[in-house]
């Protein structure tokens, strides 16, 4: 759907993409029937998947979890790790585990996706490919007011680019 078409959830109202994306899916949130795919994208803190998958639990959602890890660019064979991309697989590995132990928990099952690259580019290509209705993201409780200033912004460009509705969750 093109922007500012009818659609779901009616007309545009004149709210920036962002705002009508996030309203949409918190108004949504409550009835998850009318998702069938959800993407949740893990950041470190396994809240947002205990937290995305007790929303789709009732409902037969299919559930991919996606993890990025950042790009390799060459700057940690400084520290004498000879072989770089295998201790970042071993750790993306790790959190894929403990995405399917979270899973079993739950009683869900999960897709799981372990990307390399720009977070939020490789959020909207998983969501895209696996043509998911919903995607969910953690926020990150940021310490740092420099951080809060001129982070990376993850969560806005993902909002923004978006195929579906964006559901944002707290770090509590």
């Amino acid at each position: 759907m093109a922007r500012g078409e009818q659609g779901d959830y009616g007309e545009h109202d004149g709210t920036g993409d962002n705002e009508r994306h996030v309203s949409s899916a918190r108004s949504e949130v409550k009835n998850m029937k009318g998702y069938r795919k959800i993407l949740i994208a893990v950041n470190g803190s396994k809240n947002v998947l205990t937290k995305g998958l007790k929303l789709a639990g009732d409902e037969q959602c299919w559930v991919t979890v996606v993890k990025v890890i950042p790009p390799n660019e060459g700057e940690l064979n400084l520290t004498g790790i000879r072989n770089i991309g295998d201790v970042l697989d071993s750790g993306g590995d790790r959190a894929i585990s403990e995405f399917q132990d979270i899973a079993e928990a739950e009683r869900t099952l999960i897709k799981t996706r372990l990307e390399e690259g720009k977070t939020h580019e490789k959020i909207i290509e998983a969501a895209e490919e696996e043509k998911c209705d919903l995607i969910i993201l953690g926020a990150q409780k940021k310490k740092n007011r420099l951080l809060k200033i001129f982070g990376d912004n993850t969560i806005e460009k993902v909002i923004h680019d978006a195929p579906c509705p964006v559901l944002v969750v707290g770090h509590n």
